[in-house]
């Protein structure tokens, strides 16, 4: 069945219906950023594989409304599809309403499948269409038409020791009573994977590039239940978590139990994350509490352990993108290297290291034209050769039993132009001055987004995406509550946060540039003005020198490279042959 069949056979259903519109967001039944292929229903329906976007059709239009990061890869792959892109303005913001309202006559009928909507954005859509009479339906026109759909994942999933973690089950549920007691709330609802993941110690592999299991958990003031295939589970973890005072319930269970609860409970939930078909079965006589799920700002707080883990994991892949850089050099004048060969080659440089999982997000080699695309994937169709010219942007990372990475590195292959270094340099001096930003205590995101853009703002110069999210412990690389982008959301930058700094730089059809490393928040200086905090650098990965245009930086710009090459240098050295750490001492030589 061809994209225009499913779009004609959904508007059969829509008319049958009286449906005037119908919504399809990126997302699954825990509101995940990243899917498992049941829910890639954005992909099954027109074609475009970007984890952020939303399709809307109506009778005479179909659309897809994605971000700057995705504005060429999807009027790539919507071609022919009978859908069309339409730019947002601002990023993760649901701009087809107001769109919806300008075209939807009184008393019009806008349609979604609950399960893929979150409670917030579920609230959003009835209030902002009610001033027109126009209602909402729950409705999915995908799985009648989705011959072969994919079931759900049944991949083991396996218990974390605290020698890794830091943290035992018990005691993580103790901290959630903890703040259940200061909201009143006889229970909590959990559905984000993530959060479950860092609750129970548990990993799995239901969702490419990130360890986490399908499951629901509902935790009260003596109980707490986790609703998982027990079949993922071997029977000592079993045994661990009903240790741990945790329950085992079937998966699907979760909805009769949520509407068992009693009538004149409360129970707690975070609306961005919970979806509405869950939360419609919570009776409405229960008090409901609507705040972001406790483990969220706890999961984002590295304890000890996992901080030291992470250090040792960032060697390990530091050794690993060495060797591949290396490999590379040599590679693009001995071989036919493509992108999808290196980026291959990257993967098979990490699983050489201890711990290793696997990729933490789908590997990013951008060669020439292709680095200005943002969140680029190279598919046979789009894989060029990498030849000894133009610039290589490579955004990869690893998922380690240890802890999650993600860097991006941009190297020249040859014949330099005065643009590209330019650039480059003018992003590196982002990088830096965010990398080195000194903040006071409660310091927001958008603060320090400021900070890391302000050198290409200096030369009317932007990027259409943030500067940084969080990242987990070996967990997604994607993690809130903080980001480092222009939205005023009020969370502080906390102590123990590890956050990317990533500015970049794009023109389309010519190269992109973009410098990531990871930072652990630090505390820095106490005095009669603030607390104040700074940011410590976990990356450890060589920043290319020969790209640089000196001019551009200030001495304490070029101080803080030759200090951090040196150190990328002594804390590799140990774990490299001599041949390596040659080449390496010459990539790290101060300038």
């Amino acid at each position: 069945m061809t994209f225009l069949n499913k779009l004609e056979e959904i508007r059969i259903q829509m008319k049958n219906d009286g449906v005037s519109a119908y919504v399809i967001p990126s997302a699954d039944p825990h509101i995940s950023e990243y899917v498992p292929d049941r829910y890639k229903c954005i992909e099954f329906a027109s074609g475009f594989t970007g984890s952020a976007g939303t399709l809307v059709i109506t009778a005479d239009f179909a659309g897809l409304w994605t971000d700057a990061r995705y504005f060429v890869q999807a009027a790539e792959q919507l071609a022919g599809s009978g859908f069309e892109l339409v730019k947002l303005r601002a990023q993760a913001t649901p701009e087809y309403i107001d769109w919806l309202l300008e075209r939807l006559p009184d008393h019009a009928v806008v349609a979604f499948d609950a399960n893929l909507i979150s409670v917030q954005l579920a609230e959003l859509l009835a209030n902002s269409f009610a001033v027109a009479d126009i209602s909402v339906s729950d409705k999915d026109y995908l799985d009648s038409i989705w011959n072969g759909r994919p079931a759900l994942p049944a991949a083991k999933a396996w218990l974390l020791n605290t020698e890794i973690t830091g943290n035992a089950t018990a005691d993580k549920l103790t901290g959630i009573r903890s703040v259940m007691k200061r909201h009143r709330a006889a229970y909590h609802l959990v559905s984000s994977l993530d959060d479950i993941a860092w609750i129970f110690n548990i990993r799995g592999a239901d969702v490419k590039c990130n360890p986490v299991v399908l499951a629901f958990a509902l935790i009260s003031t003596d109980d707490c239940t986790l609703f998982i295939d027990e079949q993922k589970l071997s029977d000592s973890d079993k045994m661990s978590l009903s240790s741990a005072g945790v329950q085992l319930c079937a998966y699907e269970n979760v909805y009769a139990t949520v509407e068992s609860i009693q009538h004149d409970a409360s129970i707690l939930i975070d609306p961005k994350r919970t979806c509405q078909a869950l939360f419609r079965r919570i009776a409405p006589s229960i008090k409901v509490i609507f705040d972001t799920n406790p483990s969220t700002a706890f999961k984002a707080i590295k304890n000890d352990v996992e901080v030291a883990n992470t250090r040792k994991t960032m060697i390990q892949d530091g050794v690993a993108l060495t060797r591949f850089f290396r490999w590379l050099e040599e590679a693009v004048v001995n071989e036919t290297v493509t992108e999808i060969s290196v980026a291959e080659r990257l993967r098979q440089f990490r699983a050489e290291n201890e711990g290793f999982v696997g990729e933490s997000f789908d590997t990013i080699a951008g060669y020439r034209e292709h680095g200005a695309l943002p969140h680029y994937k190279a598919t046979p169709a789009s894989d060029v050769r990498l030849l000894s010219e133009g610039l290589f942007l490579l955004d990869s990372g690893g998922q380690y039993a240890t802890g999650t990475t993600d860097i991006t590195r941009v190297v020249s292959l040859g014949k330099l132009t005065e643009e590209e270094a330019r650039d480059y340099t003018l992003v590196l001096r982002g990088m830096i001055e965010g990398s080195t930003a000194r903040f006071p205590k409660g310091t927001k995101g958008y603060q320090i987004d400021a900070i890391t853009r302000k050198p290409l703002w200096d030369h009317a110069l932007n990027y259409g995406h943030g500067t940084g999210h969080g990242v987990g412990y070996f967990l997604n690389v994607h993690e809130g509550p903080q980001v480092f982008n222009a939205a005023n959301i009020p969370v502080e930058i906390e102590t123990g946060m590890i956050t990317s700094v990533e500015p970049g730089l794009y023109r389309p059809y010519k190269h992109g540039i973009r410098i990531e490393n990871l930072v652990l928040t630090v505390k820095d200086e106490v005095n009669e003005f603030a607390e104040f905090y700074t940011f410590e650098t976990l990356t450890v990965c060589y920043i290319d020198t020969a790209l640089i245009k000196k001019d551009l930086l200030l001495s304490s710009h070029i101080d803080w490279l030759n200090s951090y090459n040196a150190w990328v240098f002594n804390q590799l050295a140990s774990s490299l042959s001599t041949a390596e750490q040659e080449w390496l001492l010459k990539k790290t030589a101060a300038i």
